[in-house]
């Protein structure tokens, strides 16, 4: 029997992910945007009609408004996408022209914009390293770590002559020393063949598996696809790590995370995994919910999920998008001249017509998938 969770947990626990998340990112872009001189004319925490507000003495606007989801910063002069001067600007006094977004170096502008992005990617980064710091990592000395203790009744790994006692020690040459490792080279890849390297008994063995594809159903009756060879291994002993190591860490693990990202997408395009498996609002409502209700840690750690995927769909070149903005800055980069406005416009209005177009694919994909684990 799969475990419930009340709508409202649903609707907190998507209102404490994606909200602080989205105004972090726009933080990031505000306070880039300070430290280059560009004024802020408002900074608004949530969308739609403002509730409560007050203006400081730097001119910005802080808001509250209706819509408590996310939220967005304005720069002065942030009047088009490339950056590309107006009628309005030009008609500004110096001073006041000097304190916009439009009149800062391309670089600037760039790191402004690239700032929202990185953010996210720092708050993951935050997560991780306080958990590494929490629990240490895996002591890859440890005699136990990755020995075969057992099979799954399906193994692709018996199947292919691993033994139990065997230590993997590389996949594919690559030299493997946790858990994680091992996992990351079969989890995206059903139907793979991959060399298993072992150490049995002091001798060096290669055995080719074949990653077998396993749909997997957690205690709240979500799908998903993996990859599985079928075996049980020893994760050893764990050691303490300092703060820097903790630090180091976490770059690893988000930049592997980014990586799976990146595999699952470039999969979806080739036809190699389901487009059922994206997901858009509604399905993060429900995987918020979820998480929140196994308490503080797992929905810490899927906080942290949440923010690498907002950060990396952002840095897609996309119009409309962090990455389209800073795909207008690398073409002004080589041209030494903005994008034209004719360029600009049908960018955007492509930009936007895909953004609205995969909204409306997700969000339908979201509720067929809820009719469907609902039964």
């Amino acid at each position: 029997m799969f475990q419930s969770v009340p709508w409202w947990m649903m609707i907190l626990g998507f209102v404490l992910v994606l909200g602080p998340l989205v105004v972090l990112h726009e933080l990031g872009h505000y306070l880039v945007g300070r430290w280059c001189g560009v004024k802020a004319d408002a900074f608004s925490v949530g969308f739609g009609k403002e509730i409560a507000g007050y203006t400081d003495r730097h001119g910005t606007r802080w808001k509250l408004s209706a819509i408590p989801l996310g939220g967005y910063v304005q720069f002065a002069g942030d009047m088009n996408p490339a950056s590309q001067p107006s009628d309005e600007w030009l008609s500004m006094p110096a001073e006041e022209r000097n304190r916009t977004f439009q009149s800062k170096p391309l670089w600037q502008r760039a790191l402004i914009v690239l700032a929202g992005p990185l953010t996210n990617f720092l708050l993951a980064i935050a997560i991780f390293a306080a958990f590494n710091l929490a629990y240490g990592k895996p002591d890859p000395a440890n005699a136990d770590q990755l020995s075969v203790t057992d099979f799954a009744e399906q193994s692709a790994a018996r199947d292919a002559g691993l033994a139990e006692g065997d230590r993997i020690v590389s996949i594919d040459g690559e030299v493997v020393e946790t858990y994680r490792d091992l996992v990351d080279h079969f989890l995206m890849f059903p139907g793979k063949t991959v060399s298993v390297h072992v150490d049995r008994e002091g001798e060096r063995m290669t055995f080719p598996v074949t990653v077998a594809s396993h749909v997997e159903t957690d205690q709240f009756g979500n799908e998903q696809r993996v990859g599985r060879i079928g075996v049980f291994v020893g994760e050893g002993s764990r050691v303490g790590v300092g703060p820097g190591e903790a630090l180091l860490l976490a770059f690893e693990q988000t930049n592997g995370i980014v990586r799976l990202m990146v595999t699952g997408i470039g999969q979806i395009i080739v036809g190699d995994r389901s487009v059922a498996e994206l997901g858009g609002p509604i399905k993060i409502a429900k995987y918020s919910g979820e998480q929140l209700s196994l308490g503080p840690e797992a929905f810490v750690a899927f906080i942290a999920m949440i923010s690498i995927n907002l950060g990396f769909i952002n840095l897609l070149p996309i119009p409309a998008l962090d990455g389209g903005h800073l795909a207008f800055y690398a073409a002004e980069a080589v041209r030494r001249k903005p994008v034209g406005p004719r360029g600009q416009e049908w960018a955007f209005r492509t930009g936007i017509a895909l953004v609205l177009a995969l909204m409306l694919f997700v969000t339908i994909n979201d509720i067929a998938s809820l009719i469907s684990v609902g039964g």
